[in-house]
């Protein structure tokens, strides 16, 4: 399955249905009892209902990924779409050993968007604070609902990768392991980069008193 599949993509919803009725019904039957790693077989097999199953399973938590880390719509819908296509073509190298297939999708669609930002970061100084500042309780104060928006847009200032870090652990809820796995890096440097993220987030957010949710 080389070539780009036979249906249009939109975020809010999910590739063109090109099946329907009954037989419809079975199939999303069948897609939701199998494993990422059965639906992800089928689509390497050229299964263009597989690959609109795998789409769907795991499009948001890829476009959320990338629009925390960008704040571009624009930028966020491409990525999503080119990660996909990336199944395609490298979708053999996933390892189930070595993590989900989330977070191998995940790892896709940070080398998308860091070749994306990283270049506006280059020369940018990291924001100097205080080093003895601890981030024990930062994220404790119970304001999601009505704050988390403007932890988004503070999170989206941070270097890369702090700002990685942030979005994986506090925006998206990935374990300390499922992070370091996309990140690439082993668990200490996630709960380094982690602390050093959420004590720049405070830092950013203090006149606001906003705070956001806690790494599980």
């Amino acid at each position: 399955m080389s070539s780009c599949p036979r249906f249009f993509w939109n975020y809010s919803g999910s590739p063109a249905k090109f099946i329907n009725g009954s037989s419809a019904k079975a199939s999303k039957h069948k897609q939701m009892s199998e494993t990422d790693e059965q639906i992800l077989a089928r689509t390497l097999k050229g299964d263009e209902e597989a690959f609109a199953a795998l789409y769907r399973r795991h499009q948001r938590p890829i476009y959320r990924f990338a629009i925390h880390m960008t704040r571009d719509r624009t930028i966020a819908e491409d990525v999503t779409q080119e990660v996909f296509l990336a199944v395609l073509q490298n979708g053999r190298s996933f390892d189930p050993t070595r993590g989900s297939l989330l977070s191998f999708l995940y790892g896709i669609a940070r080398n998308r968007v860091l070749q994306r930002i990283q270049k506006q970061w280059r020369d940018e100084p990291v924001d100097e604070i205080d080093q003895h500042d601890s981030d024990e309780n930062v994220f404790d104060d119970v304001t999601r609902r009505e704050r988390i928006e403007q932890v988004r847009r503070a999170s989206v200032s941070l270097p890369p990768m702090y700002r990685e870090a942030v979005v994986l652990c506090d925006l998206e809820n990935t374990t300390y392991e499922e992070a370091a796995t996309v990140l690439e890096c082993p668990v200490g440097t996630v709960r380094s980069r982690l602390s050093r993220g959420r004590m720049m987030l405070a830092h950013k957010l203090a006149r606001y008193k906003v705070y956001g949710p806690k790494c599980v």
